[in-house]
Protein backbone atom coordinates (compact mmCIF):
# COMPACT_ATOMS: atom_id res chain seq x y z
CA UNK A 1 0.00 0.00 0.00
CA UNK A 2 0.88 3.60 -0.33
CA UNK A 3 2.81 5.26 2.68
CA UNK A 4 2.13 8.95 1.88
CA UNK A 5 -0.04 11.41 -1.09
CA UNK A 6 1.52 12.66 -3.85
CA UNK A 7 2.19 16.35 -3.39
CA UNK A 8 0.56 19.09 -5.47
CA UNK A 9 2.17 21.17 -7.37
CA UNK A 10 4.13 23.79 -6.27
CA UNK A 11 3.29 22.76 -2.91
CA UNK A 12 5.36 20.81 0.02
CA UNK A 13 5.40 16.77 0.03
CA UNK A 14 1.64 15.73 1.50
CA UNK A 15 2.29 14.18 4.83
CA UNK A 16 0.19 10.90 5.15
CA UNK A 17 -2.85 10.22 7.04
CA UNK A 18 -2.25 7.32 8.79
CA UNK A 19 -4.65 4.43 10.14
CA UNK A 20 -3.06 3.71 13.13
CA UNK A 21 -0.36 6.77 14.38
CA UNK A 22 2.07 5.18 16.85
CA UNK A 23 2.19 6.04 20.35
CA UNK A 24 4.30 9.09 21.22
CA UNK A 25 7.10 9.08 24.14
CA UNK A 26 6.39 11.02 27.33
CA UNK A 27 5.66 15.14 26.50
CA UNK A 28 4.93 14.21 22.50
CA UNK A 29 1.48 14.49 22.38
CA UNK A 30 1.47 17.93 21.07
CA UNK A 31 3.85 17.40 18.48
CA UNK A 32 1.76 14.27 17.49
CA UNK A 33 -1.28 16.27 17.02
CA UNK A 34 0.34 18.74 15.45
CA UNK A 35 1.33 16.50 12.88
CA UNK A 36 -1.81 15.08 12.70
CA UNK A 37 -3.69 18.76 11.78
CA UNK A 38 -0.61 18.88 9.40
CA UNK A 39 -1.90 15.94 7.65
CA UNK A 40 -5.78 16.58 7.38
CA UNK A 41 -5.19 20.27 6.60
CA UNK A 42 -2.68 18.98 3.24
CA UNK A 43 -5.68 16.31 2.69
CA UNK A 44 -8.28 18.74 2.20
CA UNK A 45 -6.05 21.25 0.23
CA UNK A 46 -5.51 18.70 -1.94
CA UNK A 47 -9.06 17.98 -2.06
CA UNK A 48 -10.05 21.83 -2.99
CA UNK A 49 -7.21 21.80 -5.59
CA UNK A 50 -9.56 21.39 -8.70
CA UNK A 51 -13.55 23.31 -9.50
CA UNK A 52 -14.36 20.27 -12.05
CA UNK A 53 -16.39 17.63 -9.90
CA UNK A 54 -14.12 14.45 -11.14
CA UNK A 55 -11.03 15.94 -10.79
CA UNK A 56 -12.58 16.64 -7.05
CA UNK A 57 -13.62 12.98 -6.93
CA UNK A 58 -10.33 12.00 -7.73
CA UNK A 59 -8.61 14.02 -5.35
CA UNK A 60 -10.38 12.70 -2.69
CA UNK A 61 -9.69 9.39 -3.88
CA UNK A 62 -5.94 10.06 -3.79
CA UNK A 63 -5.96 11.12 0.03
CA UNK A 64 -8.14 8.68 1.35
CA UNK A 65 -6.80 5.34 -0.21
CA UNK A 66 -4.41 3.82 1.17
CA UNK A 67 -4.18 6.10 3.98
CA UNK A 68 -7.37 5.28 5.23
CA UNK A 69 -9.05 3.15 3.42
CA UNK A 70 -8.75 -0.22 0.85
CA UNK A 71 -11.17 1.13 -1.99
CA UNK A 72 -13.54 3.67 -1.75
CA UNK A 73 -17.53 4.58 -4.15
CA UNK A 74 -18.40 7.47 -4.34
CA UNK A 75 -21.96 8.19 -5.66
CA UNK A 76 -23.05 11.26 -6.55
CA UNK A 77 -26.78 12.66 -6.73
CA UNK A 78 -28.49 11.99 -10.42
CA UNK A 79 -29.41 14.20 -12.08
CA UNK A 80 -26.87 16.88 -10.38
CA UNK A 81 -28.76 19.10 -8.28
CA UNK A 82 -29.23 22.88 -8.95
CA UNK A 83 -27.49 24.00 -5.33
CA UNK A 84 -27.70 27.89 -5.79
CA UNK A 85 -31.75 27.58 -6.27
CA UNK A 86 -34.13 24.48 -5.27
CA UNK A 87 -31.61 21.47 -4.93
CA UNK A 88 -34.51 19.50 -4.12
CA UNK A 89 -34.69 16.04 -2.34
CA UNK A 90 -32.96 13.08 -3.80
CA UNK A 91 -34.16 11.21 -6.15
CA UNK A 92 -31.77 8.21 -6.90
CA UNK A 93 -27.66 8.14 -7.03
CA UNK A 94 -25.43 7.59 -9.30
CA UNK A 95 -21.30 6.01 -8.91
CA UNK A 96 -19.48 9.26 -9.91
CA UNK A 97 -16.03 7.49 -8.98
CA UNK A 98 -14.45 4.32 -7.40
CA UNK A 99 -10.74 4.12 -6.30
CA UNK A 100 -9.37 0.49 -5.17
CA UNK A 101 -12.47 -1.15 -6.47
CA UNK A 102 -14.30 -2.35 -9.32
CA UNK A 103 -17.90 -2.66 -7.13
CA UNK A 104 -19.11 0.90 -9.31
CA UNK A 105 -19.38 -1.33 -12.02
CA UNK A 106 -22.36 -3.01 -10.77
CA UNK A 107 -23.99 -0.47 -8.90
CA UNK A 108 -25.07 2.11 -12.09
CA UNK A 109 -27.77 4.21 -10.28
CA UNK A 110 -29.31 3.55 -7.08
CA UNK A 111 -32.87 4.62 -6.20
CA UNK A 112 -33.38 6.82 -3.03
CA UNK A 113 -36.73 5.86 -1.68
CA UNK A 114 -38.89 7.96 0.37
CA UNK A 115 -38.40 7.04 3.98
CA UNK A 116 -35.46 4.40 3.47
CA UNK A 117 -32.31 3.74 5.01
CA UNK A 118 -30.70 5.37 1.94
CA UNK A 119 -32.52 8.25 1.97
CA UNK A 120 -32.22 8.19 5.82
CA UNK A 121 -28.48 8.30 5.73
CA UNK A 122 -28.21 10.19 3.30
CA UNK A 123 -29.44 13.24 4.93
CA UNK A 124 -27.77 12.79 8.97
CA UNK A 125 -24.67 14.59 8.66
CA UNK A 126 -22.98 11.77 10.83
CA UNK A 127 -21.23 8.54 9.20
CA UNK A 128 -22.87 5.43 9.24
CA UNK A 129 -21.11 2.28 10.66
CA UNK A 130 -18.54 1.28 10.73
CA UNK A 131 -20.28 -2.18 9.51
CA UNK A 132 -18.78 -5.67 9.49
CA UNK A 133 -20.33 -7.66 6.47
CA UNK A 134 -21.20 -10.76 7.39
CA UNK A 135 -24.18 -13.93 6.16
CA UNK A 136 -26.92 -11.19 5.71
CA UNK A 137 -25.69 -8.62 3.59
CA UNK A 138 -28.13 -6.61 3.59
CA UNK A 139 -28.78 -3.31 5.19
CA UNK A 140 -27.04 0.40 3.29
CA UNK A 141 -24.51 -1.26 1.44
CA UNK A 142 -27.15 -3.26 -0.09
CA UNK A 143 -28.96 0.18 -0.87
CA UNK A 144 -25.56 1.68 -2.04
CA UNK A 145 -24.34 -1.07 -4.17
CA UNK A 146 -26.95 -3.13 -5.18
CA UNK A 147 -27.07 -6.62 -3.42
CA UNK A 148 -25.67 -8.99 -5.91
CA UNK A 149 -21.93 -6.73 -5.76
CA UNK A 150 -21.61 -6.66 -1.60
CA UNK A 151 -22.66 -10.39 -2.01
CA UNK A 152 -19.54 -10.70 -3.94
CA UNK A 153 -17.33 -9.25 -0.94
CA UNK A 154 -15.52 -11.26 1.44
CA UNK A 155 -16.79 -11.66 5.03
CA UNK A 156 -14.97 -9.51 7.68
CA UNK A 157 -14.99 -6.34 4.78
CA UNK A 158 -15.61 -2.93 6.98
CA UNK A 159 -17.48 -0.44 5.69
CA UNK A 160 -18.17 3.32 6.56
CA UNK A 161 -20.74 5.73 4.79
CA UNK A 162 -20.33 9.19 5.19
CA UNK A 163 -22.61 11.42 3.55
CA UNK A 164 -21.86 14.44 1.55
CA UNK A 165 -23.70 17.40 2.07
CA UNK A 166 -22.86 20.69 0.41
CA UNK A 167 -24.07 24.21 1.81
CA UNK A 168 -27.67 23.55 1.72
CA UNK A 169 -28.22 20.11 0.68
CA UNK A 170 -27.26 16.52 1.00
CA UNK A 171 -25.03 15.73 -2.52
CA UNK A 172 -23.78 11.89 -2.10
CA UNK A 173 -22.57 9.12 -0.16
CA UNK A 174 -18.80 8.44 0.11
CA UNK A 175 -18.07 4.65 0.90
CA UNK A 176 -14.81 3.43 2.48
CA UNK A 177 -13.91 -0.22 2.59
CA UNK A 178 -11.72 -1.82 4.38
CA UNK A 179 -10.94 -5.67 3.56
CA UNK A 180 -10.17 -8.51 5.69
CA UNK A 181 -7.20 -9.49 7.40
CA UNK A 182 -4.62 -12.56 5.95
CA UNK A 183 -6.35 -14.48 9.06
CA UNK A 184 -10.30 -13.53 7.30
CA UNK A 185 -10.64 -10.74 10.73
CA UNK A 186 -12.36 -7.88 10.24
CA UNK A 187 -9.93 -4.74 10.36
CA UNK A 188 -12.27 -2.09 11.28
CA UNK A 189 -11.84 1.78 11.37
CA UNK A 190 -11.30 3.18 14.76
CA UNK A 191 -12.60 5.96 16.18
CA UNK A 192 -9.79 8.09 15.02
CA UNK A 193 -10.20 6.74 11.61
CA UNK A 194 -13.71 7.44 11.56
CA UNK A 195 -12.97 10.99 12.57
CA UNK A 196 -10.80 11.50 10.07
CA UNK A 197 -13.04 10.07 7.63
CA UNK A 198 -15.87 12.75 8.53
CA UNK A 199 -13.56 15.60 8.52
CA UNK A 200 -12.46 14.71 4.91
CA UNK A 201 -15.68 14.07 3.99
CA UNK A 202 -17.23 17.17 5.10
CA UNK A 203 -14.56 19.17 3.04
CA UNK A 204 -15.17 17.11 0.38
CA UNK A 205 -19.08 17.50 0.16
CA UNK A 206 -17.84 21.60 0.38
CA UNK A 207 -15.80 20.65 -2.72
CA UNK A 208 -18.25 19.18 -4.78
CA UNK A 209 -21.08 21.96 -4.02
CA UNK A 210 -18.37 24.57 -5.14
CA UNK A 211 -17.40 22.33 -8.23
CA UNK A 212 -21.17 22.03 -9.03
CA UNK A 213 -21.84 25.68 -8.45
CA UNK A 214 -18.86 26.36 -10.90
CA UNK A 215 -20.08 23.59 -13.33
CA UNK A 216 -23.09 25.40 -13.55
CA UNK A 217 -21.71 29.18 -13.77
CA UNK A 218 -19.68 28.23 -16.78
CA UNK A 219 -22.54 26.34 -18.47
CA UNK A 220 -24.58 29.81 -18.12
CA UNK A 221 -21.26 31.95 -19.68
CA UNK A 222 -20.84 28.98 -22.35
CA UNK A 223 -24.63 29.49 -23.41
CA UNK A 224 -24.49 33.15 -23.14
CA UNK A 225 -21.20 33.28 -25.50
CA UNK A 226 -23.06 30.85 -27.87
CA UNK A 227 -26.40 32.65 -28.02
CA UNK A 228 -24.08 35.80 -29.36
CA UNK A 229 -22.23 33.69 -31.46
CA UNK A 230 -24.19 33.03 -35.29
CA UNK A 231 -26.50 29.92 -35.00
CA UNK A 232 -25.51 28.98 -38.88
CA UNK A 233 -23.70 30.88 -41.32
CA UNK A 234 -25.13 32.50 -44.82
CA UNK A 235 -24.13 30.36 -47.81
CA UNK A 236 -23.89 33.45 -50.48
CA UNK A 237 -22.91 32.31 -54.10
CA UNK A 238 -19.33 32.06 -55.31
CA UNK A 239 -18.19 31.11 -51.84
CA UNK A 240 -18.74 28.12 -49.16
CA UNK A 241 -18.16 28.60 -45.52
CA UNK A 242 -17.59 26.34 -42.50
CA UNK A 243 -17.35 27.02 -38.77
CA UNK A 244 -15.47 25.76 -35.81
CA UNK A 245 -16.28 27.12 -32.10
CA UNK A 246 -14.61 25.12 -29.61
CA UNK A 247 -15.11 26.61 -25.67
CA UNK A 248 -11.34 26.63 -23.48
CA UNK A 249 -11.59 24.18 -20.69
CA UNK A 250 -13.61 25.22 -18.11
CA UNK A 251 -10.54 25.83 -16.07
CA UNK A 252 -10.11 28.63 -18.07
CA UNK A 253 -13.51 30.20 -18.19
CA UNK A 254 -15.48 31.87 -20.89
CA UNK A 255 -13.88 33.73 -23.69
CA UNK A 256 -14.62 36.11 -25.90
CA UNK A 257 -13.51 34.31 -29.42
CA UNK A 258 -16.45 35.16 -32.46
CA UNK A 259 -16.50 34.76 -36.31
CA UNK A 260 -19.18 36.07 -38.24
CA UNK A 261 -20.39 36.26 -42.34
CA UNK A 262 -22.13 39.38 -43.78
CA UNK A 263 -23.43 39.19 -47.46
CA UNK A 264 -22.89 42.60 -49.20
CA UNK A 265 -24.32 43.36 -52.08
CA UNK A 266 -22.53 42.61 -55.50
CA UNK A 267 -22.74 38.98 -54.11
CA UNK A 268 -20.04 39.67 -51.74
CA UNK A 269 -19.78 38.74 -48.26
CA UNK A 270 -17.61 40.04 -45.41
CA UNK A 271 -16.12 37.53 -43.16
CA UNK A 272 -14.60 38.09 -39.69
CA UNK A 273 -12.99 36.53 -36.54
CA UNK A 274 -11.89 38.09 -33.13
CA UNK A 275 -11.52 37.45 -29.87
CA UNK A 276 -11.51 39.54 -26.81
CA UNK A 277 -8.56 39.21 -24.64
CA UNK A 278 -9.54 37.77 -21.05
CA UNK A 279 -11.66 34.72 -19.97
CA UNK A 280 -14.89 36.41 -18.09
CA UNK A 281 -18.59 36.71 -18.60
CA UNK A 282 -17.52 40.50 -19.25
CA UNK A 283 -15.15 39.68 -21.94
CA UNK A 284 -18.36 37.28 -23.60
CA UNK A 285 -20.29 40.65 -23.13
CA UNK A 286 -17.87 42.89 -24.84
CA UNK A 287 -17.65 40.54 -27.86
CA UNK A 288 -21.17 40.62 -28.28
CA UNK A 289 -20.94 44.16 -28.25
CA UNK A 290 -18.63 44.20 -31.08
CA UNK A 291 -19.93 41.72 -33.01
CA UNK A 292 -23.33 43.83 -33.39
CA UNK A 293 -21.32 46.75 -34.35
CA UNK A 294 -19.63 45.17 -36.77
CA UNK A 295 -22.65 43.97 -38.50
CA UNK A 296 -23.82 47.14 -38.52
CA UNK A 297 -20.65 48.92 -40.16
CA UNK A 298 -20.52 45.94 -42.48
CA UNK A 299 -23.69 46.78 -43.44
CA UNK A 300 -22.62 50.46 -44.63
CA UNK A 301 -20.31 48.71 -46.92
CA UNK A 302 -17.03 50.63 -45.77
CA UNK A 303 -13.82 49.16 -46.20
CA UNK A 304 -12.41 47.20 -44.00
CA UNK A 305 -9.75 49.31 -42.44
CA UNK A 306 -12.56 51.98 -42.19
CA UNK A 307 -14.58 49.22 -40.29
CA UNK A 308 -12.19 48.44 -38.08
CA UNK A 309 -11.57 52.05 -36.81
CA UNK A 310 -14.69 52.22 -36.03
CA UNK A 311 -14.98 49.46 -33.88
CA UNK A 312 -11.84 50.98 -31.72
CA UNK A 313 -14.08 54.11 -31.28
CA UNK A 314 -16.55 51.27 -29.90
CA UNK A 315 -14.66 50.03 -28.25
CA UNK A 316 -12.76 53.44 -26.38
CA UNK A 317 -16.94 54.50 -25.59
CA UNK A 318 -17.25 50.91 -23.26
CA UNK A 319 -15.24 52.96 -20.68
CA UNK A 320 -12.01 53.10 -19.53
CA UNK A 321 -12.14 49.04 -17.86
CA UNK A 322 -12.96 48.21 -21.97
CA UNK A 323 -11.33 45.53 -22.74
CA UNK A 324 -8.87 44.99 -25.58
CA UNK A 325 -9.72 42.74 -28.73
CA UNK A 326 -7.63 41.77 -32.31
CA UNK A 327 -10.11 40.98 -34.82
CA UNK A 328 -9.39 40.32 -38.80
CA UNK A 329 -11.88 41.58 -41.16
CA UNK A 330 -12.02 40.52 -44.71
CA UNK A 331 -14.44 41.31 -47.88
CA UNK A 332 -14.83 38.86 -50.98
CA UNK A 333 -15.83 40.13 -54.31
CA UNK A 334 -16.99 36.46 -56.24
CA UNK A 335 -17.04 38.39 -59.32
CA UNK A 336 -13.87 40.43 -59.52
CA UNK A 337 -11.95 37.25 -57.55
CA UNK A 338 -10.22 39.16 -54.82
CA UNK A 339 -10.19 39.69 -51.13
CA UNK A 340 -9.64 42.53 -49.48
CA UNK A 341 -8.08 42.07 -46.05
CA UNK A 342 -7.83 44.46 -42.84
CA UNK A 343 -5.85 43.63 -39.44
CA UNK A 344 -6.09 44.53 -35.78
CA UNK A 345 -3.47 42.61 -34.08
CA UNK A 346 -4.92 39.36 -34.82
CA UNK A 347 -3.11 36.33 -35.95
CA UNK A 348 -2.15 36.27 -39.70
CA UNK A 349 -5.06 34.28 -41.47
CA UNK A 350 -4.07 31.27 -43.75
CA UNK A 351 -4.68 31.86 -47.81
CA UNK A 352 -4.36 28.37 -50.08
CA UNK A 353 -3.39 28.72 -53.41
CA UNK A 354 -5.79 26.22 -56.19
CA UNK A 355 -3.10 24.08 -56.22
CA UNK A 356 -3.10 23.66 -52.04
CA UNK A 357 -0.09 26.05 -51.36
CA UNK A 358 -0.41 28.13 -48.63
CA UNK A 359 1.05 31.01 -46.88
CA UNK A 360 0.18 32.71 -44.11
CA UNK A 361 -0.41 36.70 -45.01
CA UNK A 362 1.65 39.15 -44.61
CA UNK A 363 -0.76 41.68 -43.40
CA UNK A 364 0.27 44.87 -41.18
CA UNK A 365 -0.07 44.07 -38.14
CA UNK A 366 -2.12 47.05 -36.47
CA UNK A 367 -3.59 47.34 -32.88
CA UNK A 368 -5.48 45.58 -30.76
CA UNK A 369 -9.23 47.30 -31.06
CA UNK A 370 -9.40 49.27 -27.94
CA UNK A 371 -5.89 51.06 -27.89
CA UNK A 372 -6.91 54.17 -29.57
CA UNK A 373 -5.40 56.19 -31.96
CA UNK A 374 -4.40 53.99 -34.35
CA UNK A 375 -3.79 53.89 -38.14
CA UNK A 376 -5.69 50.57 -39.63
CA UNK A 377 -4.75 49.56 -43.59
CA UNK A 378 -6.69 47.37 -45.99
CA UNK A 379 -4.43 45.01 -48.33
CA UNK A 380 -5.96 43.47 -51.73
CA UNK A 381 -4.54 40.59 -52.70
CA UNK A 382 -6.56 37.82 -55.41
CA UNK A 383 -8.41 35.38 -54.51
CA UNK A 384 -9.18 32.92 -57.90
CA UNK A 385 -11.66 30.54 -57.95
CA UNK A 386 -10.30 27.36 -56.39
CA UNK A 387 -8.53 29.22 -53.38
CA UNK A 388 -9.42 29.30 -49.87
CA UNK A 389 -9.02 31.57 -46.78
CA UNK A 390 -8.96 30.25 -43.26
CA UNK A 391 -9.49 32.80 -40.39
CA UNK A 392 -8.62 31.49 -36.78
CA UNK A 393 -8.20 32.77 -33.07
CA UNK A 394 -4.85 31.82 -31.55
CA UNK A 395 -6.23 29.52 -29.24
CA UNK A 396 -5.58 26.88 -32.20
CA UNK A 397 -2.28 27.93 -32.85
CA UNK A 398 -0.72 28.84 -29.18
CA UNK A 399 -0.96 26.56 -26.17
CA UNK A 400 0.50 25.95 -22.75
CA UNK A 401 3.61 24.43 -24.56
CA UNK A 402 3.65 25.57 -28.02
CA UNK A 403 4.66 29.19 -29.07
CA UNK A 404 2.65 30.65 -31.27
CA UNK A 405 4.93 31.32 -34.25
CA UNK A 406 5.53 27.43 -34.41
CA UNK A 407 1.89 26.57 -33.74
CA UNK A 408 1.53 29.08 -37.30
CA UNK A 409 3.85 27.53 -39.04
CA UNK A 410 2.48 23.90 -38.13
CA UNK A 411 -1.04 25.05 -39.16
CA UNK A 412 0.41 26.23 -42.44
CA UNK A 413 2.39 23.35 -43.18
CA UNK A 414 -0.69 20.67 -42.52
CA UNK A 415 -3.20 22.90 -44.95
CA UNK A 416 -0.92 23.39 -47.76
CA UNK A 417 -1.02 19.87 -48.31
CA UNK A 418 -1.11 20.34 -52.09
CA UNK A 419 -4.99 18.98 -52.74
CA UNK A 420 -8.23 20.94 -52.36
CA UNK A 421 -10.26 20.99 -49.18
CA UNK A 422 -13.52 22.32 -49.29
CA UNK A 423 -14.73 24.65 -46.05
CA UNK A 424 -15.56 21.73 -43.54
CA UNK A 425 -12.06 19.61 -44.29
CA UNK A 426 -9.99 22.84 -44.10
CA UNK A 427 -11.85 23.35 -40.64
CA UNK A 428 -11.11 19.92 -39.66
CA UNK A 429 -7.40 19.27 -40.86
CA UNK A 430 -6.64 23.07 -38.93
CA UNK A 431 -7.58 21.25 -35.75
CA UNK A 432 -5.94 18.22 -36.38
CA UNK A 433 -2.70 20.35 -34.72
CA UNK A 434 -4.01 20.69 -31.72
CA UNK A 435 -2.00 18.22 -28.71
CA UNK A 436 -4.42 15.94 -26.90
CA UNK A 437 -5.16 17.81 -23.31
CA UNK A 438 -2.85 20.83 -24.03
CA UNK A 439 -5.98 23.40 -24.82
CA UNK A 440 -6.91 26.43 -22.41
CA UNK A 441 -8.44 29.38 -24.71
CA UNK A 442 -11.48 28.60 -26.59
CA UNK A 443 -10.87 28.61 -30.48
CA UNK A 444 -13.06 30.23 -33.53
CA UNK A 445 -12.87 29.24 -37.20
CA UNK A 446 -13.94 30.50 -40.00
CA UNK A 447 -13.11 29.13 -43.33
CA UNK A 448 -14.41 30.42 -47.10
CA UNK A 449 -13.55 28.85 -50.17
CA UNK A 450 -14.02 30.90 -53.06
CA UNK A 451 -15.53 29.80 -56.49
CA UNK A 452 -16.19 32.71 -57.59
CA UNK A 453 -18.96 34.17 -60.89
CA UNK A 454 -18.02 34.17 -63.68
CA UNK A 455 -17.90 37.38 -66.23
CA UNK A 456 -20.37 35.81 -68.20
CA UNK A 457 -22.92 35.39 -65.82
CA UNK A 458 -22.95 39.21 -65.18
CA UNK A 459 -23.98 42.32 -66.80
CA UNK A 460 -23.22 45.53 -65.37
CA UNK A 461 -24.54 49.22 -66.49
CA UNK A 462 -23.74 52.91 -65.52
CA UNK A 463 -27.15 54.78 -66.78
CA UNK A 464 -27.50 58.19 -66.61
CA UNK A 465 -30.50 60.02 -64.08
CA UNK A 466 -32.42 61.00 -67.25
CA UNK A 467 -36.12 60.88 -68.03
CA UNK A 468 -35.71 57.98 -70.37
CA UNK A 469 -33.18 55.71 -68.39
CA UNK A 470 -35.88 53.53 -66.94
CA UNK A 471 -36.78 52.43 -70.48
CA UNK A 472 -33.00 51.89 -71.75
CA UNK A 473 -32.75 49.52 -68.49
CA UNK A 474 -35.96 47.57 -69.32
CA UNK A 475 -34.47 47.26 -72.49
CA UNK A 476 -31.15 46.44 -71.66
CA UNK A 477 -32.12 43.68 -68.94
CA UNK A 478 -34.30 42.00 -70.94
CA UNK A 479 -32.14 41.67 -73.71
CA UNK A 480 -29.62 39.93 -71.18
CA UNK A 481 -32.31 37.37 -70.14
CA UNK A 482 -33.09 36.39 -73.45
CA UNK A 483 -29.25 35.93 -74.18
CA UNK A 484 -29.25 33.75 -70.91
CA UNK A 485 -31.99 31.31 -71.93
CA UNK A 486 -34.33 33.28 -69.01
CA UNK A 487 -37.54 34.12 -71.55
CA UNK A 488 -39.84 32.94 -69.34
CA UNK A 489 -38.30 36.07 -66.32
CA UNK A 490 -38.18 38.98 -68.98
CA UNK A 491 -41.32 39.98 -68.77
CA UNK A 492 -41.45 40.07 -64.54
CA UNK A 493 -37.61 41.39 -64.26
CA UNK A 494 -38.17 44.26 -66.98
CA UNK A 495 -40.96 44.86 -65.46
CA UNK A 496 -39.38 45.27 -62.03
CA UNK A 497 -36.32 46.69 -63.55
CA UNK A 498 -38.08 49.83 -64.72
CA UNK A 499 -39.89 50.19 -61.01
CA UNK A 500 -36.29 50.26 -59.06
CA UNK A 501 -34.72 52.35 -61.74
CA UNK A 502 -37.17 55.18 -62.43
CA UNK A 503 -37.22 55.55 -58.44
CA UNK A 504 -33.27 55.46 -58.41
CA UNK A 505 -33.83 58.53 -60.95
CA UNK A 506 -35.99 60.56 -59.32
CA UNK A 507 -33.16 60.98 -56.59
CA UNK A 508 -29.74 60.52 -58.07
CA UNK A 509 -27.66 62.97 -58.76
CA UNK A 510 -25.31 61.10 -60.23
CA UNK A 511 -25.29 57.91 -62.28
CA UNK A 512 -27.62 55.02 -61.54
CA UNK A 513 -25.86 51.25 -61.12
CA UNK A 514 -27.60 48.24 -62.94
CA UNK A 515 -26.25 44.80 -62.27
CA UNK A 516 -27.96 41.59 -62.66
CA UNK A 517 -26.14 38.31 -62.09
CA UNK A 518 -26.99 35.25 -62.66
CA UNK A 519 -26.00 31.82 -60.35
CA UNK A 520 -28.75 29.98 -58.91
CA UNK A 521 -31.05 32.56 -59.04
CA UNK A 522 -30.86 36.16 -60.68
CA UNK A 523 -30.22 39.12 -59.11
CA UNK A 524 -30.87 42.53 -59.69
CA UNK A 525 -29.50 45.36 -57.54
CA UNK A 526 -30.40 49.24 -58.61
CA UNK A 527 -28.14 51.47 -56.96
CA UNK A 528 -28.01 55.37 -56.44
CA UNK A 529 -26.16 57.85 -54.71
CA UNK A 530 -29.24 58.70 -52.03
CA UNK A 531 -29.09 57.36 -48.73
CA UNK A 532 -33.02 57.04 -47.94
CA UNK A 533 -33.92 53.55 -48.12
CA UNK A 534 -37.26 52.96 -49.90
CA UNK A 535 -40.81 51.70 -47.71
CA UNK A 536 -43.47 50.23 -48.82
CA UNK A 537 -46.76 52.00 -48.73
CA UNK A 538 -50.46 51.63 -49.72
CA UNK A 539 -50.97 54.23 -52.64
CA UNK A 540 -54.63 55.97 -52.46
CA UNK A 541 -56.94 54.70 -55.72
CA UNK A 542 -56.11 58.58 -56.81
CA UNK A 543 -52.17 58.69 -56.60
CA UNK A 544 -50.11 57.67 -59.31
CA UNK A 545 -47.11 56.99 -57.21
CA UNK A 546 -46.00 54.81 -54.25
CA UNK A 547 -47.15 51.44 -56.45
CA UNK A 548 -43.49 50.15 -57.66
CA UNK A 549 -42.51 48.29 -54.60
CA UNK A 550 -46.23 46.63 -53.97
CA UNK A 551 -45.09 45.46 -57.18
CA UNK A 552 -42.04 44.61 -56.52
CA UNK A 553 -42.63 42.53 -53.37
CA UNK A 554 -45.37 40.74 -55.83
CA UNK A 555 -43.16 39.68 -58.13
CA UNK A 556 -39.74 38.71 -56.89
CA UNK A 557 -39.13 35.75 -54.24
CA UNK A 558 -36.75 37.66 -52.12
CA UNK A 559 -36.10 41.37 -51.87
CA UNK A 560 -34.39 44.32 -50.27
CA UNK A 561 -32.30 47.39 -49.59
CA UNK A 562 -28.84 48.06 -48.18
CA UNK A 563 -27.83 51.57 -47.34
CA UNK A 564 -24.04 52.21 -48.40
CA UNK A 565 -21.55 54.48 -47.46
CA UNK A 566 -22.21 56.83 -50.64
CA UNK A 567 -26.11 55.59 -51.28
CA UNK A 568 -28.19 52.34 -51.37
CA UNK A 569 -28.67 49.39 -53.27
CA UNK A 570 -32.14 48.14 -53.74
CA UNK A 571 -32.45 44.63 -54.93
CA UNK A 572 -34.57 41.66 -55.80
CA UNK A 573 -34.12 37.81 -56.50
CA UNK A 574 -36.29 35.33 -58.68
CA UNK A 575 -35.61 31.91 -58.71
CA UNK A 576 -34.53 30.40 -62.18
CA UNK A 577 -37.00 27.30 -61.47
CA UNK A 578 -37.29 24.34 -59.21
CA UNK A 579 -38.24 25.28 -55.46
CA UNK A 580 -38.37 28.92 -54.46
CA UNK A 581 -35.33 30.79 -53.20
CA UNK A 582 -34.71 30.99 -49.54
CA UNK A 583 -35.95 32.77 -47.53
Amino acid sequence: MRDHLEPLAGQPPAVPVQRHPPPAAAGGAPVRLAERLARLDCAARRINSSLDLAATLRNLGRVLVPSVADALVVLVRDPLPDVERDPGRPRALRVRHTCGTRLGRAAGVRPVSPGSLLERALLRRAPHGPTVLDARRGGLAAELLGARAVGRLPAGTTLLALPLHGRQAALGMLLLVRRPRPDGSAAGFDPGDTATAAHLATHAGLAVDTALRYTREWEIADELQRSMLPAHLPQPHGVRLAHRYLPGERGAQVGGDWYDAIPLPGNRVALIVGDVMGHSLTSAAVMGQLRTSAQTLAGLDLPPHEVLYHLDEQAQRLGQEHHLATCVYAVYDPIAGRVVIANAGHVPPVLLAPDGSGRLLDLPPGAPIGVGGVDFSSVELPAPPGSSLLLFTDGLVETRRRPLGTGLELLRARLAGGSRLDPEQLCQEALRILPPGDRADDIALLAAAFDGIPAEDVAYWYLQPKHETPGRARRLAGHTLRRWGLDHLAESCELMVSELVTNAVQHATRPVTLRLVRTSVLRCEVGDDSPALPRTRRAGPEEERGRGLQIVGRCADRWGATRLGTGKVVWFEQRLGGEPVSR
